[in-house]
C-alpha cells in the first residue's frame, strides 16, 4: 500500500511540476499579467490568423454573424474537440460545435457576444483565452444582458490557430435558466 501512495505521490509532483513548468514558459508576459478590458467584438481585422487575437476574433464574428462555415473553419476537424457549455452540455466530437451552433443560430433568442476582461497563454503550438462573454439576446420582446464565464484552447495546425476546446458557464441560476429557455424553445439544440 505505502508502494502504491509512493507512486501516487510521484504522479502528483510530476503533474505539479509540469503546470508550473508550462506557466514558466507560457507567453506572452505583457498580455498575460492583467485582463484585458477591450473587447473581442468580431469586427476586427482577420488578416493573420496565426494571431491568437486574430483566431478569438474569427469565432466572435462567426458567432455574432450567423456564420457556421466560419465556425466551422475556427474549430478543428478533429474528434478531440470538446465543448462543454450552458446550451449543449458536454459534446465531444468534430461535428459537435456545428450541430450545437446550428441550434443557437436557429433560435429567435438572436444571441450576440463580445469576449472581454480576459488573459491569453501560451505555451507551444497551444494556447487558451481565458475571460468573459458579456452581451444581449431576445426572450420574445424583450431584451436581457448575457454574461458567461468562458475559456477557449486552440492548437497551431498548418500555420493557424484552431479550436479545440471551449467551456462557459453561467453563475445566475434564473439567468442560465432563462437563457436556456429562450435558445432551445425556438430551435432543440440537437445532440
Amino acid at each position: 500500500m505505502s508502494t502504491t501512495l509512493h507512486q501516487r505521490s510521484l504522479l502528483i509532483s510530476a503533474i505539479f511540476g509540469l503546470a508550473a513548468n508550462c506557466a514558466l514558459i507560457s507567453t506572452p508576459l505583457a498580455e498575460g499579467q492583467k485582463p484585458i478590458q477591450d473587447p473581442i467584438t468580431g469586427n476586427e481585422d482577420l488578416g493573420d490568423l496565426s494571431q491568437p487575437q486574430q483566431a478569438l476574433a474569427q469565432f466572435y464574428r462567426g458567432f455574432n454573424t450567423r456564420d457556421l462555415k466560419m465556425i466551422d473553419e475556427n474549430f478543428a476537424d478533429s474528434d478531440e474537440v470538446a465543448i462543454d457549455n450552458p446550451l449543449g452540455g458536454i459534446r465531444r466530437g468534430a461535428d459537435q460545435p456545428h450541430l450545437m451552433y446550428q441550434g443557437v443560430f436557429k433560435s429567435s433568442a438572436d444571441v450576440h457576444v463580445e469576449f472581454w476582461d480576459y488573459t491569453i497563454h501560451r505555451a507551444g503550438d497551444v494556447f487558451w483565452a481565458v475571460g468573459r462573454e458579456r452581451g444581449t439576446y431576445h426572450d420574445g420582446d424583450v431584451v436581457k444582458n448575457l454574461n458567461i464565464r468562458t475559456s477557449r484552447i486552440f492548437q497551431l495546425m498548418n500555420g493557424r490557430w484552431r479550436q479545440m476546446h471551449h467551456h462557459g458557464s453561467i453563475e445566475d441560476a434564473k439567468l442560465l435558466g432563462d437563457y436556456q429557455s429562450a435558445v432551445r424553445s425556438a430551435a432543440p439544440i440537437t445532440k
